[in-house]
């Protein structure tokens, strides 16, 4: 899939879905059902973009619950209603896992493979932009059809195991998921789809390819 390059010069992140409709940039369905033990299947995509500065993400999700318990960065995200990002960006083996709920708490870990993941120190994840459309407190499950967005801007200072230049002209392995492994209905969405008996996000060997403009 290739990313398109855009300038994000003076644009506050609340704007970013906006400005992603202006460069006609258009989602991606996030819809592979791995696992028959999660049959549910939310509505959730994404659309993605660089610039000089950032990787921009977009996620639009509908399912029939909404959670966020975490408020507070590294907390675990992916319990409640969240989308994530894994990329390998520098390509030596190294991935980031971008875990982010449905009110912009975000999770930012980097390894080699699940175990012994290092997670970003505060003032690395507070680098990162978002805009969520259900505001920034937390809140018990609500039931009942829901949709929300969440905006992030990244930073390539986010990738904090590696000095990132700008990724233009890359091709970056990667993943896009949904879940809410403690919602009303756990679910396990990918992008590229995963070929393993349990659901599990981490595997790089399942990972798709970005091509960045």
């Amino acid at each position: 899939m290739k990313v398109k390059h855009i300038s994000m010069a003076n644009v506050e992140v609340a704007d970013l879905p906006k400005l992603l409709d202006e460069e006609k940039i258009d989602f991606q369905p996030i819809q592979c059902v791995n696992w028959p033990a999660y049959p549910y299947k939310p509505s959730a995509s994404f659309r993605i973009a660089h610039s000089k500065d950032a990787v921009l993400l977009h996620f639009r999700v509908r399912e029939a619950s909404v959670r966020a318990k975490y408020g507070e960065d590294n907390g675990s995200v992916w319990t409640d209603s969240c989308v994530e990002f894994f990329s390998m960006p520098a390509g030596d083996g190294i991935y980031y896992n971008i875990e982010c709920n449905c009110i912009g708490t975000i999770l930012i870990g980097a390894g080699a493979e699940r175990k012994g993941r290092e997670r970003a120190p505060k003032e690395i994840t507070s680098l990162v932009s978002r805009w969520a459309s259900l505001g920034r407190e937390p809140f018990a499950e609500r039931e009942g059809d829901c949709s929300w967005e969440v905006a992030l801007s990244v930073p390539y200072a986010a990738f904090f195991k590696h000095r990132l230049e700008p990724l233009c002209g890359r091709e970056v392995k990667a993943n896009f998921y949904k879940c809410g492994d403690e919602l009303r209905t756990p679910h396990f969405l990918s992008w590229s789809p995963i070929h393993t008996e349990k659901p599990d996000f981490h595997r790089p060997d399942f990972f798709g390819s970005l091509e960045f403009e």
